[in-house]
């Protein structure tokens, strides 16, 4: 029994307190101790992140220009009722939602189909796992800039194997097509982004015990059925954690679309981010699209708040 043991009515051993029944310091120092460990971690918060978010939540009430930030005239909810009127907006939350369930579901889809595939046994196995990560190791500038490379009508080799399997291709870029854009940027995204989702679900599937699966197998259960009451109940959280997370990651990646279409032609490929950073640094309109970066922070967090209430349902279910 330790020095900190309990008494049957849950109240503090009478050993953990000194002589005058006082409870002892912390062996650490005062009670402020844990405190000040986490006072940088709340600063770097309430400073990086806080005041910025502040500062974009005033700024999306006023009309304000990026050549003169400080003349701030407030408009109360006009910003707001100017891009949800507008049918150009309502084409970006389109675009938006359509790319980062794509990438999601492809990313993630993948990537397990790929730990499954890199989790069996055969030779050359840990070429193949090195092989899969390079994706995800490349830059995003270096990707996007070898994605349009490869979608060029006249040196690139996608062209040439779309007409080779007898797809029909854009006469010119694959990337100037409003048809085939949104397309081409989704497959570069999930090219990229798959073999994270890859890696960390084999090694959730290290986790999946060995005992169980030859206990299903050896009561005749199938491949699929095997995953199914073996394998998927402990890969299940890593999978919901992943989803979240390409979910954030998908609506607010800038740097590859805008590297590869700038959001166009036509603004078949501009997402919220692609809408704020134009309204911002080439309409400059801060008003605007401090309203956009709002729209984008509130989708977000329904997103978390979503995969949190799903989550700890799943956890009480479960019954820990």
């Amino acid at each position: 029994m330790t020095a900190i043991a309990r008494s049957k009515r849950g109240q503090p051993h009478p050993a953990a307190r000194g002589a005058t029944g006082r409870r002892r310091s912390s062996p650490t120092g005062s009670s402020w101790t844990p405190w000040a460990f986490l006072a940088p971690g709340v600063l770097y918060l309430l400073i990086f992140q806080g005041y910025p978010l502040v500062e974009e939540l005033l700024l999306s009430f006023s009309s304000t220009s990026l050549l003169n930030p400080h003349d701030r005239e407030w408009v109360g909810l006009d910003n707001y009722r100017d891009i949800f009127a507008s049918p150009d907006f309502r084409q970006t939350l389109s675009v938006t939602l359509v790319y980062t369930v794509t990438c999601v579901v492809g990313a993630v889809g993948s990537g397990l189909g790929v730990a499954l595939l890199l989790n069996a046994k055969f030779r050359g196995r840990g070429i193949a796992r090195a092989l899969v990560a390079i994706p995800w190791a490349a830059p995003t500038v270096a990707v996007a800039v070898i994605a349009t490379w490869m979608m060029n009508a006249q040196y690139g080799i996608v062209n040439r194997a779309l007409e080779a399997v007898g797809l029909g291709v854009p006469s010119g870029n694959i990337l100037d097509s409003a048809d085939y854009a949104l397309p081409a940027i989704l497959a570069t995204t999930i090219w990229q982004l798959f073999p994270f989702c890859s890696i960390v679900l084999l090694a959730a599937l290290q986790a999946v015990p060995k005992e169980v699966k030859e206990a299903a197998s050896m009561d005749g259960a199938g491949h699929l059925w095997t995953f199914r009451v073996a394998t998927w109940p402990v890969i299940k959280p890593t999978v919901g954690l992943l989803t979240l997370l390409m979910t954030i990651w998908s609506i607010r990646r800038f740097e590859l679309i805008w590297i590869m279409t700038k959001g166009g032609p036509l603004g078949s490929t501009e997402t919220l981010v692609i809408d704020l950073y134009s309204s911002a640094f080439e309409h400059n309109d801060l008003g605007r699209a401090a309203a956009i970066g709002m729209v984008g922070v509130c989708i977000s967090l329904a997103v978390v708040l979503i995969g949190q209430s799903m989550a700890l349902r799943a956890e009480k279910k479960g019954g820990h």
